[in-house]
């Protein structure tokens, strides 16, 4: 009877109990099964956490309104070569460069922030140097102390102004129905104060009207340039008023830097 009998695969009968799969492919095929649906248990939280929920409303996170207060929003303005930085500072001094799409797809922070806060200390320290230079070529007997107050002044005016006017006219365009970007606005009015600097150096000059004609040239240019990159936005007659509103309030910017600091 044992020679007769004939062994057959037991994988084709019905019934049959499987093949026993080996200790690697079970760890295998688990592993392949446990990072697919891996998730993270946060610690004193009590809750699950998968990770790709996590990504998302990270995402969700960086777009919306509370990225405004997330420093990390801000680092891509930041994130600039200094070759674009001198390029566009040269555009705004040239207002006929087309300054405005140079900035369309990438403003930035760190040239405002870096204009504005080096013309608040020449504004304070060339501002006493050249009401030094004045009074005492008008009566050299006349006792002069360095006025400390004109660092306050500069730091409200000159960051008051480049922060607090484009956002001005970012809202009074967009009531107007003209879609801007209150970065690139900025962007803009922040580069537009280079010009300032230069001319603090030359109104140390004890001549006043060679002072004049200096401020009536700077407030002039850097007016010019603010009205070549609005233009793109004034698409009706009642946006040129905001445009020449606009140049009104950086010429008048000029004239309070000569008249405050440069007396």
């Amino acid at each position: 009877m044992e020679e007769g009998y004939t062994r057959m695969p037991a994988s084709h009968l019905p019934g049959s109990v499987p093949a026993v799969i080996t200790e690697d492919r079970i760890t295998s095929a688990s592993n392949r099964a446990f990072s697919g649906n891996f998730g993270t248990f946060p610690l004193m939280t009590g809750g699950y956490q998968d990770l790709g929920s996590s990504t998302i409303a990270d995402e969700q996170a960086t777009t919306s309104w509370q990225g405004v207060f997330s420093i990390s929003s801000y680092w891509p303005y930041f994130n600039i070569d200094s070759d674009v930085v001198v390029d566009r500072i040269i555009s705004s001094v040239y207002p006929m460069n087309d300054f405005y799409r140079k900035i369309d797809y990438n403003p930035d922070l760190y040239g405002p922030i870096w204009i504005s806060a080096t013309l608040i200390v020449i504004l304070a320290i060339l501002g006493n140097v050249g009401t030094y230079l004045m009074r005492k070529g008008s009566d050299p007997s006349t006792t002069w102390m360095f006025d400390v107050s004109y660092i306050d002044w500069a730091a409200c005016i000159i960051f008051g102004y480049a922060i607090a006017v484009p956002a001005l006219f970012y809202f009074l365009f967009y009531y107007f129905g003209s879609a801007t970007s209150l970065l690139r606005l900025w962007c803009m009015w922040g580069y537009s104060l280079f010009i300032f600097l230069p001319t603090c150096l030359l109104l140390v000059v004890p001549l006043e009207p060679f002072r004049w004609i200096i401020t009536l040239l700077a407030g002039t240019a850097s007016s010019w340039f603010i009205a070549v990159n609005l233009k793109a936005h004034a698409q009706a007659s009642d946006m040129m008023t905001l445009v020449i509103s606009a140049m009104a309030l950086q010429f008048a910017l000029a004239l309070f830097i000569k008249i405050f600091f440069f007396a």
